[in-house]
């Protein structure tokens, strides 16, 4: 046995030294020098029986609830589903994230986030199973991670119940479903902070470097949404870690070097890779990753000053504090647009951290288990800031990145305050937590009184009861303790299990995705309508044009529902997955009906913005003729049209302008010796027209030329071009 500042060390394990509990209180550590016993199936030696077959038993299930239902969300979002096709035909798509084999643009992300789906892709072929199974892989993932993070100081209670919320809160079941790179990037920050606390039980340098690796490889998933954690970890390090000032400071230099290094060799090649033998960096306006990474991707977010974006924040048009992308302010995470996808158990989280602070407050320096609040609960709090206050592009579903922190923070001072249920305070505390949990599950829920209308009354009467318990849990008998705790972990899971329940049941497509059941968040900007996508129900991007495959959305400032007038308010669409208008079969596997600008594109013809088109059988059957004789069996306007034809073919399809179809890519002139050169056969026309960059722009252009010189082809009710029949006869 050593003792280190605060620390008291048996064989390697850090026990708490001010009386919290840490295993069973009979455990015992070995002798000093005496080899412990390895008993795989029970974990740790002083363990309970109960803890291993519990940890495993959560992982199962979540594993078998994230599984249930995968196929019905068909390729997901297409616009990434198609960049793991390509990446699973040419190895430069796959390290460059292009959306084409044929390189002509990549995603407006780094590739990390592909590269799992698309080596799946390699393996087992093209399919939604292929795609989403690693996602779900992930999610598993992340929940053993917060369990183990959680487990290392508290007990394996504590662990378990982080797991549980976590598995059970509504936006992570529907982006550890799905193919979005925010479930990489929960992956790897749960990962860093793992490491983070790690480095704080020992001081060695080893962990610190490897949570620099795990930030790294994040910002190869989403850029700088992976430097949100980084100030409460390093500030954490820097006034915690068991080490000397000097040897902190070191390190922490070493962590920001490994950061550099696991996310910087990817852009490094990028960079200095020559442009005209690599794919357009899709969203910049000047093929460079670096403007990507600190405007559009960037600083653009939390200003709403995103170049070649379909519309950001600013200010007014939204309402006091807000854009078109939603209200601003601290209130955000609990509002209409946000509050069922994460909100659930925020306020108990916000309170147990501060009674795990409170716990902890006359604990040494180097404290482990105040330092772990400070780690989790600092990235909660951060993060949480920054999502309020951020004017730019922000989708519900970013969310995901709170889950783990939220999670952590709940089981950590739950057990936290649960050891002190004797004094009256924590008690109390406790006894707070349930009722606000109870309160705010019962608004939450009564916003769709349509769902489930008995469910927000068990909650409140259930949590309520439970809160009552726990006022005098101190003075209960075990029996009576541990059935009044059963029952705040119910009442507090009963309603985000049932959001999340509805989540797995109903299949996702598109760009903007929801969880929970239809309207349970609205979301639009000026004038906006809201929704969940792929499923029953509203829609809703910025300013009231419907998001895929769903619902209605109330028009914006222009009339139509797009800002500015473009088509798309006020349609109606359903989200059944596999078939589309016309009976035809959506390659994306949810479909939509509307105008250009919303639910999907009609009988076979142009998709939206935020959502693939419906590839008919006689234009699969056009495209796919003497598809091997070109480069691009089409070009599309817009990178969600050219993915879903892209995915129903199975041969490149270019995208013109990227994302938005704002990106100057290719200009006209190299158009033009495309067409030339004999690389592509069709422009598929329609829908968004020349894309988002008005008149001027490189897509309209493009269309405009298309039109003026090449014959128009019918397939079913799509409209095509024939590149190689020039209406001049040349």
């Amino acid at each position: 046995m050593t003792t280190h500042d605060d620390r008291t060390t048996y064989a390697g394990d850090t026990r708490p030294s001010d009386g919290q509990e840490w295993g069973p209180p009979s455990a015992a550590p070995p002798a000093s020098g005496q080899p412990r016993p390895r008993r795989p199936w029970r974990g740790r030696p002083e363990d309970p029986g109960w803890v291993r077959p519990a940890l495993l038993g959560l992982l199962l299930a979540t594993a078998l609830l994230y599984l249930c239902n995968l196929s019905a969300s068909g390729y997901a979002n297409s616009f990434y589903s198609a960049a793991v096709q390509a990446g699973s035909q040419s190895w430069k798509a796959f390290f460059f994230g292009s959306l084409d084999a044929g390189n002509a643009i990549t995603v407006d992300k780094p590739p990390a986030a592909l590269w799992p789906m698309a080596l799946a892709v390699r393996v087992f072929g093209l399919s939604s199973w292929s795609i989403l199974a690693p996602e779900v892989l992930m999610g598993v993932a992340t929940v053993a991670v917060v369990y183990a993070a959680v487990r290392r100081r508290f007990s394996p209670a504590a662990g378990l119940i982080a797991g549980a919320v976590l598995a059970l809160t509504p936006v992570a079941a529907l982006m550890f479903r799905f193919n979005n790179p925010d479930a990489l990037l929960a992956l790897l920050m749960s990962v860093a902070c793992y490491l983070v606390v790690r480095a704080l039980e020992d001081g060695r340098t080893r962990w610190l470097v490897w949570a620099g690796v795990a930030i790294g490889f994040a910002f190869l998933a989403k850029t700088l949404q992976a430097f949100l954690i980084l100030p409460p970890l390093a500030l954490v390090h820097g006034f915690c870690a068991p080490v000397r000032l000097k040897k902190r400071l070191g390190q922490l230099a070493l962590a920001t070097l490994a950061i550099v290094v696991a996310g910087g060799w990817w852009v490094a090649v990028v960079e200095l890779w020559p442009a005209s033998s690599r794919p357009y960096i899709g969203g910049s306006q000047n093929n460079s990753f670096l403007e990507l990474t600190f405007g559009y991707n960037g600083l653009g977010r939390l200003n709403g000053e995103e170049t070649g974006s379909v519309g950001g924040g600013g200010g007014g048009m939204g309402g006091a504090g807000g854009g078109q992308w939603g209200e601003t302010g601290w209130d955000r995470m609990f509002n209409s647009e946000i509050g069922g996808q994460i909100s659930w158990l925020l306020p108990a989280a916000l309170i147990l951290l501060v009674g795990g602070l409170i716990a902890t407050r006359r604990a040494g320096r180097t404290d482990v288990a105040r330092a772990s609040f400070l780690v989790w609960g600092g990235s909660l709090l951060m993060t949480t800031a920054v999502f309020s206050y951020m004017a730019g592009i922000f989708h519900q579903y970013y969310t995901v990145a709170l889950a783990p922190c939220l999670a952590a923070v709940i089981g950590m001072g739950a057990a936290t305050l649960w050891e002190r249920r004797e004094r009256a305070w924590a008690s109390l505390a406790l006894a707070v937590a349930a009722t606000a949990t109870a309160a705010w599950g019962y608004v939450l829920l009564n916003r769709t009184p349509d769902y489930l209308p008995w469910l927000k009354w068990l909650v409140l009467v259930g949590g309520l009861s439970a809160a009552l318990g726990l006022v005098f849990v101190g003075r209960l008998g075990r029996r009576n303790a541990l059935g009044v705790a059963g029952l705040a972990v119910v009442a507090a899971l009963a309603a985000p299990t049932a959001y999340t329940l509805s989540t797995v049941r109903e299949g996702h497509s598109g760009s903007i995705v929801t969880a929970g059941p239809a309207g349970a968040s609205m979301m639009g900007g000026p004038g906006g309508g809201g929704g969940r996508g792929g499923g029953r129900g509203g829609g809703g991007f910025p300013g009231g044009a419907n998001a895929p495959g769903q619902g209605q959305g109330r028009g914006g400032p222009g009339g139509g529902g797009f800002p500015g007038g473009a088509p798309g308010g006020n349609q109606q669409g359903n989200g059944t997955p596999g078939t589309g208008q016309n009976g035809r079969t959506a390659p994306n596997g949810g479909t939509g009906e509307g105008g250009p600008m919303g639910g999907g594109g009609g009988g076979g013809g142009m998709g939206g913005l935020l959502n693939g088109a419906q590839v008919g059988s006689e234009a699969k059957k056009l495209l796919e003729t003497d598809a091997d004789r070109y480069t691009w069996v089409a070009a599309a306007i817009g990178s969600q049209n050219a993915a879903s034809y892209q995915l129903g073919t199975g041969d490149p399809v270019m995208a013109i302008g990227g994302f938005n179809g704002t990106d100057p890519s290719p200009t006209l002139a190299q158009f033009k010796e495309y067409v030339a050169d004999g690389r592509i056969h069709y422009f598929i026309g329609g829908g968004m027209g020349g894309g988002m960059g008005g008149d001027s722009g490189a897509s309209s252009q493009i269309t405009s030329w298309v039109e003026a010189n090449f014959k128009e082809v019918t397939a079913g009710s799509a409209t095509f071009y024939d590149l190689t029949r020039p209406t001049d006869g040349s």
